[in-house]
Parts: structure tokens; sequence; C-alpha cells
């Protein structure tokens, strides 16, 4: 079991990757009011947890009512988490298109969106929710485990976000794309892991 929590807690922290939405919130709030700037990064963080556990809570039903296999989405989410993989380690921009960009600009309350979603609880990161409590249906307290991993996952994002001037001092651009790169190259293996997982379920092999 604790094998399985750690796995999560990394696989979750690579793809929502709360180091980055350091420069992310500070360029949103920039010269904002810093009781804005905690009411954004506290609301967000919020509507964030409560999207992962609604996955998280009705993603097996979900899947049941499209006759999704648990280990087709698996196949599937490892696919899309190499993806995601790829544009870390090669820093291309996927969190946002230029149209959501400028429809942030014009929003005074950005916490829906983007904060919340997609920056936090994305596609990646909704897939690894979905992939893990689906596979533990009926192990109640590993699925609390991942219920705790969330939290403190969503928590790194709002510690992130509140000291996002700090963050930014210490890293720096270039800090944070090296750790976005290594990041992503841990995430790709663990995707191809996911895929693995999947083909050796989904046809029965040892």
């Amino acid at each position: 079991m604790l094998d399985e929590l750690v796995k999560f807690l990394v696989v979750m922290f690579v793809v929502v990757d709360p180091p980055s939405l350091a420069p992310i919130f500070a360029t949103m709030t920039e010269g904002a009011s810093p009781g804005y700037r905690r009411r954004m990064a506290l609301r967000s963080s919020l509507i964030a947890f409560l999207i992962f556990m609604a996955f998280a809570l009705g993603g097996s039903w979900f899947l049941g009512v499209m006759d999704i296999s648990i280990e087709a989405f698996r196949i599937g989410g490892g696919i899309m988490l190499f993806l995601i993989a790829l544009d870390m380690v090669f820093a291309r921009e996927e969190k946002t298109t230029p149209e959501e960009n400028a429809e942030t600009r014009r929003r005074a309350d950005i916490s829906v969106f983007p904060l919340a979603f997609p920056l936090i609880s994305g596609p990646g990161s909704i897939a690894t929710v979905l992939l893990s409590f689906g596979a533990a249906p009926h192990e109640p307290l590993l699925q609390l485990g991942y219920a705790v991993v969330l939290a403190l996952v969503v928590g790194a994002s709002l510690c992130a976000m509140l000291l996002a001037p700090v963050v930014m001092r210490v890293l720096g651009v270039t800090g944070a794309n090296v750790v976005a790169r290594i990041a992503g190259v841990v995430l790709a293996a663990l995707a191809v892991q996911f895929v693995i997982d999947g083909l050796k379920q989904a046809f029965h092999l040892a």
C-alpha cells in the first residue's frame, strides 16, 4: 500500500507541478493586492480539490456508464501523460491556449479558470486520479491515503501560489525550467509504466 501511495504522490506532484504555478500565478496577479492574491489562491485550491474528489468518487461509475474498462483508461491515460511529459521536457506550452489567456486577462476572478482548471486539476491529473481510484475500488484505506495525497499536492500548489514572489527569487526562470525538464523525464517513465500495466491487465500477461 505504501508503494502505491508513494507512486501516486510522485505522479500527481509531477503532473500538477506546483512549482510551475508560482511564475504563472505571479504573472496573473501582478499589481494585485495581497488580499486578492490570497483569495484567488485559497479559492482555486479548494475548487481543484473538490474537482479531484468528484472524479475520485464518481470516476468508476462514469467509466461503467461509458463502458470503458480500467485497462483501456490506464493505457489512454498513460499515453496522455507521456505527451504531457514531452511538453515538459521540450518546454512546450500546453497549459492554456491564447484564447484562454485573453479571457483570463478580462476576468476579475481567476480562481476557477484557469487556476483550478486546467492549471491545478487538468486532464492529466484528473486521469491519474481516475486510474488510481479505479484500480482500488474495494480498498477504503488505500483510497483514504489517495485522498490525503491529493490534499498534500493541492496544499503544495497553494503554498507555491502564496509564496510566488519568494519562489521566483529562489528558482528564477532558468531554475524553474531545469526542474520542469527533470520532472518531465520522471513522468515519461511513469507514463510508460501505466501503458505497460494496462496492456498486461488487458491481455492477462504475467
